[in-house]
């Protein structure tokens, strides 16, 4: 029997590469709800490709030309933010892929756990900013989260059949597009450096913050989450090659890697099949192409927003959600050339020092942070 998705932010890279995996496995998937953001040609496209049931676009102005564009179809073409978590939640699928980018995909995550729903998820976002309400939701509602970022994905393969405690989960980095900038050229940095990542094709949101260490952040309080594991013992380290994607070190000494080329489809496919593989004919691996595999320490004053991130965890409450908002906001306004790259943390430390702070946050919590961390951002970067 087929499994029936929905893909969320279809148009993304994270959303084209399920749908590849979707057209490699004809006969254990079908994509019948896909949304995209803004980019409603290429998801009307999708939604003929894959003969979709219902399309969302998130931007309600960009409704009619999609409509209109699927008028002669079956497609049900709806639209907003409330419409993506509505099709979440829906009846017609059994599992979500949740790749969308940023706070966005809070609600929709909770929508599709709120139904039980198998959620694969790509949107880090959603348990950076609310991992506390998400997780004890999951358990309650008993519906399977399954890690699609490469790094979770690593520990998760790793974790596969152990039952004995762990010491520490390692959490590689690339180190970005500056990797190799020293820390004075920082401030001169361009969007098109920025954006230039040596191994990862990747979104131009997840890529600048890949280049700020930010989403490695993200990543060390997204494992928190989904391991249950402390932020003590949770470590990053530098591996420029990017072929370890993660380890996880046992109470023995032991240490389990996973490796493999930097494709994303190996991760997407995994949490599609769990707890089986797929079959990927054209994917080899030769460690006689890789020589050498190295690690080093992350430059904890290059790159500031790690520890910040750690901070924020150790702190809990609304501080993640924060930092998250400051950090969309900064990105955005670099993304648009309106602000240095140096500013994005500096942003984020603003928004840290003069947001509302709650311990024990509702929903309503988190969007009164999210909103809040944006206004600072703004302020600070004068827009």
């Amino acid at each position: 029997m087929k499994q029936r998705l929905a893909v969320l932010g279809s148009t993304g890279s994270i959303g084209e590469q399920t749908l590849d995996i979707v057209r490699e496995n004809p006969d254990r998937f079908e994509a019948v709800v896909l949304t995209a953001h803004r980019n409603w040609r290429r998801l009307a496209e999708q939604a003929r490709a894959f003969d979709a049931a219902t399309v969302v676009i998130a931007d309600p102005s960009l409704y009619e030309p999609l409509r209109d564009a699927l008028a002669d179809t079956d497609t049900k073409v709806f639209a907003g933010e409330e419409a993506v978590a509505q099709v979440a939640a829906a009846g017609d699928t059994q599992v979500v892929v949740n790749a969308l980018v940023g706070y966005a995909g809070l609600a929709p995550t909770v929508a599709a756990i709120e139904a039980g729903k198998k959620l694969a998820l790509a949107n880090k976002e959603s348990l950076v900013v609310a991992g506390a309400y998400v997780m004890p939701l999951a358990r309650e509602r008993r519906a399977p989260i399954l890690p699609i970022d490469s790094e979770h994905s690593a520990i998760f393969q790793c974790l596969a059949g152990e039952r004995s405690p762990l010491r520490r989960l390692i959490i590689t980095c690339s180190g970005g597009s500056l990797r190799d900038l020293k820390r004075e050229e920082l401030a001169s940095v361009t969007v098109e450096q920025a954006l230039r990542h040596p191994q990862w094709a990747m979104g131009a949101k997840i890529t600048i913050d890949s280049s700020t260490l930010v989403n490695k952040g993200f990543e060390v309080i997204e494992a928190r989450w989904l391991f249950d594991v402390e932020a003590d013992r949770i470590a990053v380290v530098q591996h420029p090659q990017s072929i370890v994607h993660s380890m996880v070190e046992f109470e023995d000494g032991a240490i389990k890697a996973q490796l493999g080329t930097p494709d994303m489809r190996m991760p997407i496919s995994y949490a599609l099949l769990f707890p089986e593989r797929a079959v990927r004919p054209s994917e080899h691996f030769s460690f006689l192409d890789h020589p050498q595999l190295t690690f080093a320490e992350v430059d904890r004053v290059k790159y500031p927003a790690l520890d910040i991130a750690y901070d924020c965890l150790r702190r809990g409450g609304t501080a993640a959600c924060t930092m998250n908002g400051a950090n969309e906001e900064a990105v955005a306004a670099f993304l648009a050339r309106r602000c240095a790259w140096t500013d994005i943390v500096r942003a984020i430390e603003y928004a840290l020092e003069r947001a509302d702070f709650a311990a024990a946050p509702s929903l309503t919590d988190y969007a009164a942070a999210n909103d809040e961390s944006r206004r600072l951002a703004a302020e600070y970067l004068h827009l």
